[in-house]
């Protein structure tokens, strides 16, 4: 075999992509919605909305989504209080499998289409639900049902997401699913507050530290 053959073949390998592997690159160069695969590992301390962000960012590097900037549907509370419905841009959003989960704020806050079938991770994979084992449906947002940020003393953003023990954390339910068929319960950014901030304490209400992230460009 001559050095021009050889070179050819490898070349070749380099180049040649499996198709299920084409598809994901292509669902990740649309995506611009997740919830993240995994908690950075510090429960509700996330190095607080720069942290978040970051982390969102480095998710969706990993699966050839970085050409966005991503920002984590988080508030916070006190002096200079942010509203996690301003920092996402304004849609349309869609998954890693290219479905579009809301078009606009209006929608995301309202009918939106996130479910258990489609608030996929950034790797286009599905997270356990209420009526999966473990059950790690509760994902941190700090916010009320309309994005905006809580008022008041009480800690409900582990302590401006940068406590991984004391406080509490608002947390919604990307299955739409709870232990009552209520407003809460269905609801996929304000439904319960957490029983702690740290991963253990996070676990025992449902949840693992998972975030939303959105792209806002």
């Amino acid at each position: 075999m001559t050095r021009r053959m050889v070179a050819g073949l490898f070349i070749g390998a380099l180049l040649f992509v499996p198709p299920q592997g084409r598809a994901q690159q292509a669902g990740s160069a649309n995506m611009s919605f997740f919830v993240t695969s995994a908690n950075p590992g510090q429960g509700g301390d996330l190095g607080g909305l720069e942290g978040a962000d970051a982390h969102c960012q480095r998710l969706a590097q990993a699966v050839g989504a970085g050409g966005r900037s991503w920002r984590a549907y988080l508030s916070t509370q006190g002096v200079g209080a942010v509203n996690a419905r301003d920092r996402i841009g304004r849609g349309p959003w869609r998954n890693a499998k290219g479905e579009v989960v809301a078009t606009d704020l209006q929608q995301l806050h309202g009918q939106n289409n996130l479910s258990l079938q489609t608030a996929l991770t950034e790797r286009g994979e599905p997270v356990n639900g209420r009526r999966q084992q473990p059950n790690t449906h509760d994902v941190l947002t700090g916010s009320q049902p309309d994005g905006t940020a809580f008022s008041g003393a009480e800690d409900r953003t582990c302590r401006n997401w940068t406590s991984g023990g004391e406080g509490s954390a608002v947390v919604g339910h990307h299955d739409r699913e709870g232990l009552r068929d209520d407003d809460a319960s269905r609801s996929w950014n304000s439904s319960h507050a957490s029983r702690g901030c740290g991963l253990e304490a996070l676990r025992a209400t449902g949840g693992a530290g998972l975030l939303y992230c959105f792209a806002v460009e």
